[in-house]
């Protein structure tokens, strides 16, 4: 009987720890593109992993406009690792149109997104959580 009683709490506990979802969900400010533009960018789970999509747009003043970009994806195939990396994904640069293979490591409030090709890597800077 404890055991039984044992693997329900184990279970139960499981259960709230996945419901509670995945610390690099939610919505992120992007940085500063080559333009003096930014974006939102919304994170959730696709398939294996995490993907993110372009919310909202801002010119170079800070006023939301209508990007031709809103609704695309800007991360996809984000693989959570241990410490916060998430790693074997792609990233797209709408400012520079090019696509990178990407990691993202999370810290609290901050996400560090890097972009590579071949073994020439761009810093994507650091995103922050939109409140």
């Amino acid at each position: 009987m404890k055991t039984i009683f044992a693997l329900a709490s184990v279970l139960a506990l499981a259960g709230t720890a996945a419901l509670a979802g995945n610390p690099v969900e939610g919505t992120w400010k992007t940085k500063v593109d080559d333009n003096g533009k930014y974006g939102y960018v919304q994170i959730k789970p696709c398939g294996p992993g995490f993907c993110g999509t372009l919310i909202k747009a801002f010119d170079s003043a800070g006023k939301e406009y209508a990007s031709e970009n809103i609704g695309k994806r800007i991360v996809w195939d984000m693989k959570p690792y241990d410490n916060g990396l998430y790693d074997d994904g792609k990233v797209w640069s709408p400012d520079r149109n090019k696509t990178y293979d990407a990691d993202m490591t999370l810290k609290g409030n901050s996400l560090a997104v890097r972009g590579c090709v071949m073994f020439i890597c761009r810093d994507g800077g650091t995103w922050t959580r939109v409140k």
